[in-house]
């Protein structure tokens, strides 16, 4: 919590006991990269090992009775051990406070963490913890924050306690469940008899500047617990990638729909892997709704019963909740195949959503005629004869309107239906597409949340045959084999002729690789070829990756601008090119990369004159 010392805020743990504080802890390491701008509100405690008096304020000190107490960075003395404490960041540290704590004989180590998650993370999270009693020995308590913060983030919970390196319990990682409790009974002298063998420990132990410490009149033991039985290691249950998307956004879809009072979700599904994915997130949100219900979460019940305008409603079935609270919207026009229209209603069908069918042309004739009238000239799709100006803005049109009939059906659908309310429009649009930029501008990638926004088409893939397997979607399958597109463009011969792929130059394998290296590796356009040519070696001539290269560069920085209005996504890559909080950068940029390219272009003549090939004066 925020603590003014000295007229200096500081993000401080308070540590209390029967209505006592100890200690007030300031935080030592800040997080300010990423998704994090603790500098922009705190100042981090820089004196180690040093404790001040605190005057509390008097509406404190009137429940308290504590006139001050102390602040600064100690330990709690008790009875019969030592504690120390870690906020959040300072885990993730190169020099985390557990380390020196530790050699000053705290033997057991708090955390109280705000982390949030991301695909494939909790693992890194769980060999920290470990590895933070391993070589020192000691216990590590993690209690980690649980739900959305009101923006990108979602907080998994997944607490845990380890003791010497090994784990002894392990917190549920996604739960609709507010409150979790992980409780261990372990012995001290485990940890005693650990950090007896270390001889390198011991020594540097031996020579560790001592912490201050806050002596406590309490003991965590008792002198009759002989009999207690203690708690073994366990073997962690890390969640697949699949349950991951299944549980993470389902969960922050919950905590966004019954904190912002809405009635429920529209989602404009296609018949494509992005929107249909988002579809079963949002039935999988259903199933975490009904088996809190039926474990006995009375809160969920609570607000489930508002959101649907039932105060005797008791959700279920998956299927008839989803009805409830989802609305899925077919918006067809002439150059939408009969597959796609076939694919979504089943989908619907399967997952129980509120379905409706409707055909966009007569907008689109429209608004087209307006411009005709005020230009006297008529656009036309490049296969009959247009640029691919006119082609481009003709499909665009069609994006555009079907954004504000989504809008329009979202606020008016339960009004016509009779029902009270409105509901929330859900985006999809996959990070590889808002990376490469594929998306109009206030199309349907316009939306008030989305939850795939983090997340790569190839994790989605693989989600869409988690849901086949694990909730019997069989609508599913021929959604997973037909090739990805925007149906934009005009049928042939009644078929679709637009790929996704195609359009855009690149694959969505490529694609994840490209923004890997750009915000992961920090790579421009001269690092990413070098990267790429040792990488796609045996695929690819350099010359062909200095093409794909420079093409990936030109697309992203001409669509860039586009990141200034993307839809708020869960955060769930650490690639995203979301600019509002993650990935802050121009949405201007010279899109020649003039020197870049140049550089580029000099090494590929250089490989290909050392292998004996021709040189091209340059590489497009």
């Amino acid at each position: 919590m925020p603590v003014m010392h000295r007229n200096v805020r500081y993000n401080c743990r308070v540590i209390f006991l029967n209505k006592k504080i100890l200690l007030i802890r300031p935080k030592i390491s800040l997080a300010n990269s990423g998704n994090y701008r603790e500098l922009r509100w705190f100042t981090p405690w820089s004196k180690a090992r040093h404790v001040e008096e605190y005057f509390l304020p008097r509406i404190i000190q009137e429940v308290t009775g504590q006139e001050s107490v102390p602040f600064g960075d100690a330990v709690l003395a008790t009875k019969d051990t030592c504690l120390g404490t870690e906020i959040c960041e300072e885990l993730w540290a190169p020099n985390s406070p557990h380390i020196e704590m530790g050699l000053d004989g705290v033997e057991i180590f708090t955390n109280s963490s705000g982390s949030h998650h991301v695909l494939r993370k909790a693992h890194a999270r769980v060999d920290l913890v470990n590895s933070a009693t391993a070589k020192n020995g000691g216990i590590y308590i993690l209690a980690n924050q649980k739900g959305c913060d009101g923006d990108r983030l979602y907080y998994d919970g997944c607490a845990m306690i380890s003791m010497n390196g090994e784990t002894v319990a392990q917190g549920s990682q996604f739960s609709l469940d507010d409150v979790e409790v992980l409780v261990a009974t372990l012995d001290l002298e485990d940890v005693r008899s650990y950090r007896a063998e270390i001889s390198s420990r011991n020594l540097a132990a031996s020579k560790v500047n001592p912490y201050p410490r806050v002596k406590v009149n309490f003991a965590l033991s008792c002198p009759d617990d002989l009999a207690v039985p203690t708690c073994m290691p366990i073997q962690w249950r890390h969640h697949s990638p699949e349950e991951e998307i299944s549980l993470g956004p389902a969960c922050w879809l919950w905590d966004y729909l019954r904190r912002s009072k809405q009635a429920g979700f529209l989602l404009p599904l296609s018949g494509g892997i992005d929107s249909s994915a988002t579809a079963c997130i949002v039935y999988s949100m259903c199933h975490q709704v009904c088996l809190a219900v039926k474990n006995g979460n009375a809160d969920v019940l609570a607000d489930a019963r508002r959101i649907v305008n039932d105060g005797t409603y008791i959700p279920e079935d998956p299927r008839e909740f989803c009805k409830r609270v989802l609305t899925t919207c077919y918006m067809a026009s002439e150059n939408s195949s009969q597959d796609t229209c076939n694919r979504a209603k089943l989908l619907a069908e399967q997952i129980g959503s509120y379905h409706i069918s409707l055909n966009i042309d007569a907008a689109v004739t429209v608004v087209v005629k307006i411009f005709s009238v005020v230009t006297g000239r008529t656009p036309k799709f490049f296969v009959y004869g247009g640029s691919s100006r006119e082609s481009l803005a003709l499909q665009n049109v069609q994006a555009r309107i079907r954004m504000v009939l989504a809008y329009l059906f979202a606020q008016l659908t339960l009004w016509a239906r009779g029902m009270p309310g409105g509901l929330l429009v859900l985006g999809t649009a996959n990070v590889d597409e808002s990376l490469r930029g594929y998306l109009t501008k206030y199309d349907c990638s316009s939306a008030d949340i989305n939850p795939i926004g983090g997340i790569s088409k190839t994790d989605l893939k693989s989600f869409i045959q988690y849901c086949i397997e694990n909730f019997q979607l069989t609508a599913l399958r021929s959604i997973m084999s037909a090739p990805p597109t925007a149906e934009l463009e005009p049928l042939v011969d009644g078929q679709v002729a637009q790929t996704d792929e195609a359009d855009m130059g690149m694959t969505y394998a490529e694609l994840s690789i490209y923004g890997k290296l750009r915000k992961i590796g920090k790579a421009g356009p001269y690092s990413m070829f070098c990267k790429l040519i040792d990488i796609w070696k045996e695929i690819f001539t350099p010359r062909e990756v200095a093409s794909k290269v420079k093409h990936f560069f030109r697309m992203y920085s001409v669509n860039r601008h586009k990141m200034t209005t993307l839809t708020p996504s869960y955060h769930a890559e650490n690639y995203s090119p979301e600019d509002n909080r993650f990935d802050l950068r121009p949405f201007l940029y010279n899109i020649s990369w003039s020197w870049q390219f140049r550089c580029i272009d000099k090494q590929v003549s250089k490989l290909e004159k050392k292998e004996g090939i021709s040189v091209a004066e340059d590489v497009d």
